[in-house]
């Protein structure tokens, strides 16, 4: 049984039109499933599916076998799901250190040996704990964002174009760190653009178009693919 599954996902926002026309997307523990495809593809909507921000007319999302389809957003993230969205994801007057501590808000118990793996992680948060966040550069604020959202102790991690607007080198860097937090068994489903790169280290990947699978397959089988090559890839 798969950990994190969505059926059928069909909705859109509000009273509008459909923009998930009966998508299909899951990921499993210790895995990275990788959703691309063209802009307006449906891609940010279908990871906002899983979170319950989205009005789903069908389909449904379970959890580790249970049925979270009718389920607050604050709810699901009780339930183990950690979102980190593309843009202002970090408070920039806080420090490092606050930034993750805000994100053990919820818990109750003693919460220092998971900043401790979180620092494990990513060494330059330890060095630069005492920071301020907006004085971080994009790669780093992208560490704090995926650290916070780590602070609760989740089971999935959802990250929303987690490289958006840095550079290449600080992009590689940040998929190791992903690759990383896989390797802790966690279960991570990110929208990417940099489609290519996202794909090499996905064991699942998605390409959507117009809110449909046309593509589903291994990260490796989609790249070795001709036509996702042609169509999505650059050749």
């Amino acid at each position: 049984m798969t950990y994190l599954v969505g059926e059928n996902l069909t909705g859109g926002y509000g009273s509008g039109p459909s923009i998930l026309n009966g998508c299909n997307i899951s990921v499993d523990k210790g895995e990275i499933a990788v959703i691309v495809g063209p802009n307006g593809a449906g891609k940010s909507t279908a990871m906002k599916s899983f979170l319950g921000l989205l009005n789903l007319k069908e389909g449904k999302v379970t959890l580790d076998g249970k049925d979270i389809t009718h389920l607050a957003p604050q709810a699901r993230i009780g339930e183990g799901i950690a979102f980190v969205p593309q843009t202002e994801n970090v408070f920039v007057s806080m420090t490092v250190e606050e930034n993750l501590e805000m994100g053990a808000f919820l818990r109750t118990d003693d919460y220092q040996d998971t900043m401790g793996q979180i620092y494990d992680l990513f060494p330059i948060l330890k060095e630069k704990r005492y920071q301020l966040a907006g004085q971080l550069s994009g790669g780093q604020r992208q560490q704090v964002a995926v650290g916070r959202a780590m602070m609760t102790k989740p089971t999935v991690l959802l990250l929303d174009e987690p490289t958006a607007g840095v550079s290449p080198i600080v992009m590689d860097e940040l998929f190791d760190r992903i690759l990383e937090v896989k390797s802790t068994g966690m279960a991570v489903l990110m929208v990417e653009q940099n489609a290519r790169q996202a794909l090499e280290i996905a064991d699942r990947g998605y390409v959507l178009v117009m809110g449909e699978n046309k593509h589903t397959g291994s990260g490796q089988a989609l790249l070795a693919d001709p036509i996702v090559r042609k169509s999505f890839l650059g050749g």
